[in-house]
C-alpha cells in the first residue's frame, strides 16, 4: 500500500512518524494509500527549510521568479489530464469536473507569471519641500497554506504560486483526504526549476495545523474550509501575530425574476446546485423564486431528477460520490430534517446507490420546495447535491432574505431588467455577484471576495507589508444575452 510522501528541503521523503490515516476511494471506500501524520521533526524541518530558502529566494530577480511560473504552467498544461485523473480517483469527481479543477489552478499560475506588474511600488515627489516618498512592496517570509478536500488542485494553486512568485517561501498542508493531487503538483513545480526549500509539503490534521500556526517563523496563513475551522485558524494565527486570510462557509442564493429566460435559468440551476455533488463553496444551494417564476419549480425538479451520479470515468455521470461516509451521513441527516420540518421533497436522492459500488458515499440529487428560513436545510451549509427552493413576492423581499443570511460568499440574479440587476448588485451584502451567471467565480486577476462569515482576514496576507484596506471588495460578473442566444460578452467589474 502506497505511503504518501512529504516534500521537505527539495526532497520527497517519507515521514518519520509511525502514525498514518487511511486514504479511501469515495466510490467504494476501499483504501488506496496511507497518509502520514507528520511528526514534530518533519514540521520543524519544513519550516526551517522554507526560512533558509527565503534568504536567497527573496533576492532572486522578479523576472527569474516569473520564469519559473512560466515553465510551471507549461508543465501543468502538458500533464493536465494526468493530474485530473489522479484527482478524480481520490475525490470521486467526474473527469470533466476534475479537468476544470486543474484548469482553474493553471489560470492562477499564469497570473503568477505576471507578478512583476503586481509588485510595483508608489512614488510621490515633493510630499514636503524637497522631500520625496517611495513605497516598496516586499515579501513577508515563510507563508502557510491549509487547503480543503473539494478542490485539491485549484486551491493549492491559488496559494503557493502567487506567494512564491512574490518572493516568499511556502509550507503547504493539503487536505488529508486527497493529498495525491497536491503531491503531483509539487513534483511538477520542482521540475519547473523551483529551488529546494521554496515549497515544502507536510500532512496531518488539527495537531499539525496548530503546531504550524504557533510557529514563530511563519508570517502569514491562508486557509479555505468550513466556518468553525476558519474561525479557529484565524483566531490562532492572529493571536500568534500572523497575517491570516480564511475563506470559510457559504449559503449561496440565486434570485430568479419572472422576466428571466426560463430555459437558461433552469439549465444553469441544475449544474450550479448539484454539480460536483454540491461540494463547492460557490454552489447555489438556495433558489429564490420571485413572483410568478415560482411556477417553474416543478420543471426544475424534473430536470434535476434526470442527473445521475456515477464513476469518475463514466461520461454520462452528472457528478460523483461525496468525499467520505461522514459527509454522506451529514447530508442524509439534513435531508431527513428538511422532511421533518415541513419542506416538500420534490426529488429525493437519499436512497440512491450505484450498482456494483453500493458501499460508496452516494447521494442522489435532491430538491426541496416550500423551504423557510427557520429550517435546518436553509440555515446550514449542506455541502451536498441538495437545492432548497424559496418563494418570495418581490425583489426587495429576496434582497432582505439574502442579506439576513450570515454567509456572504456568492450570489446571482437572473433577469432581463438592467434596473433590477443594478438594484440587486448594489444592495446585496455578498462579495461575489453574478448577473445571468450561475456561479460568479472571478478570474485570478480579480479578488475572491467573501463577506460576513464567509471570510476572515486580510486579502493581502502574502506580499505587502504596509497596506490596509478599510473597505470591502465586491466583484460583479455579468453576462447579457437575448432570447435567441445564450452567447454574449462577459463583463466583470471590481467595486471597492
Amino acid at each position: 500500500m502506497e505511503k504518501i510522501q512529504q516534500l521537505i528541503d527539495g526532497q520527497f521523503r517519507q515521514s518519520d512518524s509511525d502514525e498514518f490515516i487511511e486514504l479511501t476511494n469515495p466510490a467504494n471506500n476501499e483504501v488506496i494509500a496511507h497518509v502520514p501524520l507528520s511528526g514534530t521533526q518533519d514540521l520543524e524541518d519544513a519550516v526551517a527549510s522554507a526560512k533558509s530558502a527565503f534568504e536567497s529566494w527573496k533576492k532572486v530577480p522578479i523576472s527569474e521568479r516569473a520564469r519559473v511560473m512560466l515553465r510551471y504552467q507549461h508543465l501543468l498544461k502538458e500533464n493536465h489530464d494526468d493530474i485530473a485523473q489522479t484527482l478524480s480517483k481520490e475525490t470521486g469527481k467526474t473527469f470533466e469536473d476534475a479537468k476544470g479543477d486543474v484548469w482553474r489552478g493553471i489560470e492562477v499560475v499564469e497570473q503568477a507569471a505576471n507578478i512583476a506588474s503586481m509588485m510595483m511600488g508608489e512614488t510621490v515627489e515633493n510630499v514636503a519641500r524637497d522631500i520625496d516618498t517611495y513605497s516598496m512592496i516586499q515579501p513577508l517570509g515563510v507563508c502557510l497554506g491549509i487547503t480543503p478536500f473539494n478542490f485539491p488542485a485549484m486551491i493549492p494553486l491559488w496559494m503557493f504560486p502567487m506567494a512564491i512568485a512574490a518572493g516568499n517561501t511556502f509550507v503547504l498542508k493539503p487536505s488529508e483526504q486527497d493529498p495525491m493531487t497536491p503531491m503531483k503538483l509539487a513534483k511538477l513545480f520542482i521540475q519547473a526549476g523551483a529551488p529546494k526549500g521554496v515549497l515544502n509539503i507536510v500532512h496531518g490534521t488539527k495537531d499539525q495545523v496548530n503546531h504550524l500556526l504557533e510557529h514563530p517563523d511563519i508570517k502569514a496563513v491562508s486557509f479555505v474550509g468550513s466556518v468553525p475551522v476558519g474561525q479557529h485558524i484565524y483566531r490562532t494565527a492572529t493571536h500568534n501575530m500572523k497575517r491570516a486570510q480564511c475563506f470559510a462557509g457559504a449559503k449561496n442564493h440565486s434570485v430568479i425574476m419572472p422576466d428571466a429566460n426560463k430555459d437558461k435559468v433552469l439549465n444553469n440551476l441544475v449544474g450550479s446546485s448539484v454539480g460536483a455533488a454540491g461540494q463547492r463553496c460557490m454552489a447555489i444551494s438556495v433558489a429564490v423564486f420571485v413572483g410568478e417564476s415560482a411556477g417553474w419549480i416543478p420543471e426544475l425538479a424534473e430536470k434535476i431528477a434526470q442527473v445521475k451520479p456515477g464513476l469518475w470515468d463514466d461520461s454520462d455521470a452528472g457528478f460523483g460520490p461525496l468525499i467520505n461516509p461522514q459527509a454522506k451521513a451529514r447530508v442524509l441527516s439534513l435531508i431527513r430534517a428538511g422532511k421533518d420540518e415541513g419542506a416538500k421533497c420534490l426529488v429525493d436522492g437519499s436512497e440512491f446507490s450505484l450498482k456494483g459500488h453500493e458501499s460508496g458515499n452516494w447521494v442522489g440529487p435532491t430538491v426541496f420546495s416550500d423551504v423557510t428560513p427557520t429550517m435546518s436545510i436553509y440555515q446550514e451549509e449542506i455541502f451536498g447535491p441538495v437545492l432548497c427552493c424559496v418563494h418570495v413576492k418581490t425583489l426587495d423581499e429576496a434582497l432582505a432574505l439574502v442579506n439576513a443570511n450570515p454567509y456572504g460568499n456568492g450570489t446571482s440574479i437572473f433577469t432581463a431588467s438592467g434596473a433590477a440587476a443594478r438594484h440587486y448588485q448594489s444592495n446585496v451584502e455578498v462579495g461575489q455577484v453574478g448577473i445571468n451567471v450561475p456561479i460568479p467565480v472571478p478570474l485570478p486577476f480579480f479578488s475572491f471576495t467573501g463577506w460576513k462569515n464567509s471570510f476572515y482576514g486580510d486579502l493581502h496576507a502574502y506580499g505587502k507589508q504596509a497596506i490596509r484596506f478599510y473597505t470591502e471588495t465586491k466583484t460583479i460578473t455579468a453576462r447579457w444575452f437575448d432570447d435567441e442566444s445564450d452567447s454574449g460578452p462577459n463583463m466583470t467589474i471590481n467595486l471597492r
